[in-house]
């Protein structure tokens, strides 16, 4: 007998075929070639044949692991991607990155009567909806899935020293080899293993489903005992789970009268699908131009920094992923080095929080609460501070080398710095340890700035305690120069102090006094401020350019820093054509000690040249050579003042972007 209720239960089961699957759906395609990727290799090509009626809103999702639920996705590319889509066929190729599972990809139909404006991505376009699903391929998995990835290098606390750190898929027990010829790397370390968990993470959506994704293990390996300046090569891994490629650095060398360094905030990460957050495709160019100075450089002891707004994950684990395999070619050649940004660490739960600071820190962090970042990087130094959830501490705070001629010093905005505080302590008792001798440019380094002529009204209180607690030890310890991220524009200022310009009037010394501040965040994040605007306009808005600022820019790229003992140059460099469109000079104040400073040196022996010529050829000489010189030391101490009062800084014009 059958159930009155029968023909109830099979119109539901109608209307949920009709709504969850696609009448074409037996008849679309989907598959993906290769199915095994290997690092060399690692582009898949996905074709599809047999949508009916394409859409503009026919979607291919991105899946790993490969039973994810369909709205937990790593990204989409829309099928129209393709030139053939309006027949039903086409086919996309996309660059992956190990992810330590397999790959799939589903085609999913989007129609416009289902967008839902209210689930949207982080520039407020709705994200695709996953209700009818038409296929899904089968899976795409990397070859040796558990060998070395994501190499960067960074330093250590000693001269003699470089670290290396990579992940595993399974955290086994391996090593770094290495040597000065590349057929014979006969020095073994091995390597420390750490990892997070999703119950680390804070909050949402780095604990979630949705975000999270398998870290790895993180190895940890020092190269020791490497001589001054050598080109070292190495390779990480291990017979069992694989070895990398060869690659190869210049070590450090304390004696070098020349420092390179590459500086920039904000870079982000490229990838070829969309996702949840907004990628930051400049990224790729500041690569690209990096890596061409490394190549015409050759083979000099030189390192990255970028101060902050690392990868951007935000909570979503895979970017990290995609950020290491975009840095690898630059980071596994040239030690990489970071400090800590508000989108790596920021929540309301973390535990400084300052009556002030409730408009400044927000949940930028994504939920990761600086735990990636302090897992994945490995600074010099041992600054931590308490997550207070019992999640591994914050790292990779504040810290400080010297490299060449210069002394970096990197802090913590996003962390205590207040007097009193041990980050403040730490940034007082380095700068006062400086020796100048050895080091006589003094660089310093932080996310947020403390001087912007961009309107960021929200860090107004932070600028304001940055002002009053870190300026003064920037100006009494003779800082050269103060380089910011955070606002993704370039904007050099004046030799500042207290908002003013550096004058004739002002007690500097000859070598500070008033520190030059850049903000350097245009490296990839293309969301951008607008200028303070003045006061008196605010219907039609007019954005002056303050004394203070003297070039700044909406151009996305990066700075490079040359040193030597005489003079620091930090160049500005487009992304958009990869040449210089701003430049400071600064002269460290050792080219002349004293007034009374012998003019011919050899060795640091005066040269003394015996003459045969007659006595009234000599006196005519020495009266010539007495005119010449004192027309030449009146020149050395006019040139030489005329530079002290300018603090030793030497501008270029400049052009707006």
């Amino acid at each position: 007998m059958v159930s009155p209720k029968t023909p109830r239960l099979f119109s539901v089961l109608l209307v949920f075929f009709a709504c969850y699957v696609s009448p074409s759906s037996s008849r679309v395609s989907l598959s993906a070639s290769p199915t095994t990727l290997t690092r060399a290799n690692r582009t898949v090509t996905v074709r599809w044949s047999g949508v009916d009626s394409p859409s503009e809103l026919d979607w291919l999702g991105i899946f790993s692991p490969p039973d994810s639920a369909n709205d937990e996705f790593i990204g989409y590319v829309f099928l129209n991607a393709s030139d053939g889509w309006r027949s039903g066929s086409g086919s996309v190729d996309i660059p992956l990155v190990n992810l330590r599972a397999n790959y799939a990809f589903r085609v999913f139909r989007w129609k416009r009567e289902e967008v839902n404006y209210r689930h949207h991505d982080h520039d407020n376009n709705p994200l695709p909806g996953i209700r009818h699903r038409l296929a899904a391929s089968e899976e795409v998995r990397f070859e040796a899935a558990a060998g070395p990835d994501q190499i960067h290098l960074s330093f250590t606390d000693r001269e003699d020293e470089m670290r290396v750190m990579f992940v595993t898929a399974d955290g086994a027990e391996s090593f770094v080899s290495y040597g000065l010829d590349a057929a014979r790397l006969g020095n073994i370390s091995a390597t420390m293993v750490r990892r997070y968990e999703r119950k680390d993470m804070c909050d949402f959506p780095a604990n979630s489903s949705i975000g999270w994704r398998d870290p790895g293990s993180i190895h940890d390996g020092v190269m020791k005992n490497l001589e001054k300046g050598k080109k070292y090569y190495y390779t990480v891994g291990s017979d069992a789970g694989g070895w990398s490629p060869i690659h190869s650095f210049i070590s450090r060398d304390g004696d070098s009268n020349e420092t390179i360094a590459f500086l920039f905030g904000d870079m982000g990460t490229y990838t070829p699908y969309a996702t949840f957050y907004r990628i930051q495709e400049e990224s790729r160019s500041t690569v690209k131009w990096i890596l061409r100075d490394i190549e015409s450089l050759g083979d000099k002891p030189m390192f990255v920094s970028h101060i902050g707004d690392i990868s951007y994950a935000r909570g979503f684990a895979w970017i990290w992923d995609e950020f290491f395999n975009q840095i690898e070619p630059i980071a596994s050649r040239i030690p990489y080095h970071v400090c800590i940004g508000n989108h790596e660490y920021d929540w309301p739960t973390q535990p400084w929080r300052p009556e002030w600071s409730y408009g400044v820190y927000g949940k930028d962090g994504g939920g990761e609460c600086g735990v990636p970042y302090s897992i994945r990087f490995k600074m010099p130094g041992n600054s931590s501070f308490p997550t207070g959830t019992g999640a591994p501490d914050t790292q990779n705070l504040y810290f400080s080398f010297d490299a060449g001629v210069v002394h970096f010093l990197y802090i913590s905005t996003e962390t205590n710095f207040l007097q009193g505080s041990d980050q403040y302590n730490f940034i007082k008792a380095d700068l006062e340890s400086i020796d100048r001798n050895k080091t006589p440019f003094v660089v310093v380094q932080g996310h947020r700035p403390m001087y912007t002529t961009s309107n960021e009204i929200r860090d107004a209180p932070m600028r304001e305690r940055m002002l009053e607690n870190l300026e003064p030890l920037l100006v009494q310890n003779n800082v050269t120069l103060a380089l910011w991220g955070h606002v993704h524009r370039y904007e050099r200022f004046c030799p500042l102090k207290n908002f003013r310009c550096a004058d004739v009037t002002s007690n500097f010394t000859s070598i500070g006094g008033a520190p030059v501040h850049l903000v350097i965040g245009m490296a990839g994040q293309d969301w951008q401020p607008i200028w303070e605007p003045r006061p008196d306009h605010t219907d039609v808005p007019i954005y002056p350019q303050p004394e203070r600022s003297m070039y700044r820019g909406g151009e996305f790229g990066y700075t490079r820093l040359v040193a030597t003992r005489e003079k620091l140059t930090l160049s500005y460099i487009g992304n958009h054509d990869g040449q210089v469109h701003d430049r400071v000079e600064i002269l460290s104040g050792q080219i002349l000690k004293s007034e009374d400073e012998k003019i011919l040196q050899s060795g640091g022996d005066a040269v003394l040249v015996e003459s045969v010529l007659p006595w009234y050829v000599k006196a005519a000489s020495v009266l010539v050579v007495g005119i010449l010189v004192g027309y030449v030391l009146g020149l050395i101490t006019r040139s030489r003042r005329d530079s002290l009062e300018r603090s030793q800084w030497t501008p270029v014009k400049s052009e707006e972007m």
